[in-house]
């Protein structure tokens, strides 16, 4: 019955702290983040469903484990780490991308990107949702500027 718990949460938890690591950290370090984040997960199961907002908990998490190694992440989030990945992609994109700050990125890609709501990012990240809402207006500003596009009206 437990582990079925913990199968259908990770369902659930997988997908979002996937996408949430990838906008921090880059395709590849953001499977790792996720990866401990969900190793986590299962050593402390027990104490992890009691929590009002697990996923927030393990994002969290993931971001310690990563930063530990902190040799191996890029000072600065680096636009080739998206490079021909996907092809039908804006190719200003990543470089405009890697410009933002973290928090900037994460509100962007995925309010913009994934559709989530501000509520869902501001669970995920453990800021207020005025807060994504700042991040998300200076990004995208930020991105519009770097593309020399208008904003839509």
């Amino acid at each position: 019955m437990a582990t079925e718990r913990f199968e259908s949460f990770v369902r659930g938890a997988e997908r979002r702290l996937s996408y949430a690591f990838a906008a921090a950290y880059g395709p590849d370090l953001g499977r790792e983040a996720t990866a401990e984040a969900l190793a986590y997960a299962w050593e402390h199961w027990e104490r992890l469903q009691r929590m009002a907002n697990p996923v927030g908990y393990l994002y969290r998490v993931g971001q310690s484990r990563v930063r530990r190694h902190r040799t191996r992440i890029p000072r600065r989030y680096r636009s080739d780490m998206w490079a021909g990945r996907e092809p039908w992609i804006e190719p200003g994109l990543a470089t405009g991308l890697a410009a933002l700050s973290e928090r900037q990125r994460i509100a962007v890609v995925l309010v913009e990107g994934f559709g989530w709501t501000q509520a869902e990012v501001a669970a995920l990240t453990g800021v207020s949702r005025s807060s994504v809402q700042k991040h998300l207006e200076r990004g995208l500003r930020s991105l519009r500027t770097h593309l020399g596009v208008e904003a839509d009206v």
